[in-house]
């Protein structure tokens, strides 16, 4: 009998190749058109019950999908701690610990999410192309505040307001409302990828950079 860590690894192998290919699939097709037969085309599977096998239907696998890119912003995020000490992940998880307390002030950890979110949409288009029709489909079929990134009660918006609340209470910011400064940050996040789909000569880098300038003119205090 083969050893379960071969199997669990065998699985966790499948797994991911569903799923990277249910995103190249949504990325070209869009979600509406995305079905497992489409999947299993392109994933070069023999049947489609390969893939309902882990997936028990096409919303468990969208939402494994979701999670996965989610994960993959958190690392990116995380590995460019090396070059820009303030970056950190949105979810620091058991397996991906974070130090405490914060490496940086309010103003550089805004700085670096921005940075950090911009540099990752402009390297993974393909990943955000899936993500945004995911959205998309889920926000047409009906409203579902979970299909908006800039969600207030979303797990990224919580983190903005949880970094420009701390940037108010050190003194550093000015009064404003937390969840006004977080949206006018994620929203124009969101916006990018069609930008950059639309707009070839688009410099993400002077993106980021005019964003950045932009939230810090809005934070600061008055008598900086």
């Amino acid at each position: 009998m083969p050893p379960r860590t071969s199997n669990a690894s065998a699985t966790a192998a499948r797994r991911s190749q569903i799923i990277e290919t249910t995103i190249h699939t949504i990325a070209e097709l869009g979600m509406a058109r995305t079905t497992f037969a489409q999947i299993a085309t392109r994933g070069g599977l023999s049947s489609t019950r390969l893939i309902s096998y882990h997936f028990h239907s096409k919303m468990t696998l969208i939402e494994a999908t979701v999670t996965h890119i989610y994960q993959s912003i958190d690392e990116f995020l995380q590995q460019r701690v090396t070059a820009d000490p303030a970056s950190r992940p949105i979810q620091p998880t058991d397996d991906r610990p974070w130090p405490q307390p914060p490496l940086a002030s309010a103003s550089e950890e805004l700085r670096a999410y921005i940075n950090g979110t911009v540099a990752y949409i402009d390297t993974h288009r393909t990943e955000m192309r899936a993500l945004q029709s995911i959205f998309a489909s889920r926000h047409a079929s009906s409203y579902d505040p979970a299909a908006i990134q800039a969600d207030p009660q979303g797990d990224v918006m919580r983190h903005l307001q949880e970094i420009l609340q701390r940037g108010q209470d050190e003194g550093a910011f000015r009064n404003f409302d937390p969840l006004v400064i977080a949206t006018m940050i994620q929203r124009p996040l969101e916006s990018l990828p069609q930008l950059l789909d639309s707009r070839p000569d688009l410099n993400p880098h002077l993106y980021a950079a005019e964003l950045v300038a932009a939230i810090d003119h809005a934070t600061r205090r008055q008598d900086d």
